[in-house]
């Protein structure tokens, strides 16, 4: 593996992980793929803006003063939406059909991706290591600045329930909550960066993927999610360092190994549509054991076409912006080269793009 082609693999994933987001925002938990056809006709092929309508939207059962469902009333403690964090934007909430994503133009990325950065400028700012305690500290001065530091109108469940804790008198290191949805692929999002730069510097697998877990443990306690960390991680080192000559899909079906009975190696012998597979066979909502089969799946699907995999995913329908994300980092450390034409409509492509350079330097 030269260095050219390690390099050009890992900024290819880590493009992809923006794209995959951004394609997917005005889209983002669409469940009903004949409202993404009603909303852009033929489908969404390039970046949009969020459409102020959304047809499945149950943004006002989300708690704003806790993770999880619940009441957004007037309460006596604190509200963590519009107080603590997403400063001033409390208003979105509580509206039926409300984006989640209230007024976001083409090309922007999510909250989430948006922490991936964090994460990226961290690591590039302390010579490539990982520290927890100074983790938490840049995740917590940036979810809490007055305005906002990013322009989501939603933050999901982890974020409100971490901050919910943390304003209730808890250490930093132990604010993680748990509720139904905490084994989410969402909580994959910022594991790209910190994996990638560190096997980049070909540190030891079992090390990055402790480091990994680490990490997850802050935001997304759950020994499932946790697995599949572990699956993701050792996937993207080998994609990273796969030779030119070995295949992609038994590399994908291996991964799959980490949820019981996914039975991917048989669905790719199949004939079936993707929106029989992803969809059907597997929910398109948030919850590991359907999103990553889910991804997987695509990425054995289109394994030369990082564009046509994203833009499928995004097609899908459901939580297919982290979905997204993920596969973009599968798609694009395989491929070696991103999608550079939606990579280029990105509202920030080349802040993007200057922070990879910096985390690989």
């Amino acid at each position: 593996m030269s260095h050219a082609n390690l390099h050009s693999r890992a900024v290819a994933a880590l493009q992809s992980l923006y794209v995959g987001d951004a394609l997917s925002m005005p889209v983002h938990w669409f469940y009903d793929r004949r409202d993404i056809a009603k909303a852009f006709p033929g489908g969404v092929k390039e970046m949009q803006a969020a459409p102020a309508h959304h047809p499945s939207s149950i943004m006002r059962l989300h708690s704003t003063s806790k993770g999880g469902r619940g009441s957004q009333a007037s309460v006596p403690e604190k509200q963590i939406v519009g107080e603590v964090i997403l400063r001033g934007k409390a208003k979105f909430w509580g509206v039926e059909n409300q984006h989640y994503h209230q007024g976001m133009p083409a090309g922007e990325n999510t909250l989430n991706a948006y922490c991936a950065r964090l994460m990226t400028r961290g690591l590039a700012a302390n010579n490539g290591n990982y520290d927890s305690a100074r983790f938490l500290d840049e995740y917590i001065r940036f979810m809490t600045q007055d305005p906002p530091a990013h322009p989501d109108t939603y933050a999901e469940s982890f974020h409100r329930g971490f901050f919910a804790n943390l304003t209730a008198g808890k250490k930093a290191n132990q604010c993680a909550a748990k509720t139904h949805d905490t084994p989410s692929v969402g909580g994959l999002v910022m594991i790209a960066p910190l994996a990638i730069s560190q096997l980049v510097r070909e540190l030891p697998l079992m090390g990055v993927q402790a480091t990994c877990r680490e990490h997850l443990d802050l935001t997304h306690p759950d020994e499932t999610l946790a697995r599949v960390c572990d699956a993701y991680v050792e996937l993207l080192y080998k994609l990273l360092f796969r030779s030119e000559e070995q295949a992609l899909e038994p590399l994908l079906i291996e991964a799959s190994h980490c949820i019981k009975g996914v039975g991917l190696a048989k669905i790719l012998r199949g004939s079936a549509a993707d929106a029989s597979i992803v969809g059907g066979t597997f929910s398109t909502a948030c919850y590991i054991t359907d999103s990553w089969p889910s991804l997987l799946y695509l990425a054995a699907r289109y394994p030369n076409d990082v564009a046509r995999a994203l833009i499928a995913n995004t097609n899908l329908g459901g939580e297919n912006a982290h979905r997204g994300s993920v596969l973009g980092t599968i798609v694009g450390a395989a491929k070696g080269q991103g999608a550079t034409n939606l990579f280029s409509q990105l509202l920030h492509a080349e802040e993007i793009d200057r922070e990879i350079e910096a985390l690989l330097a």
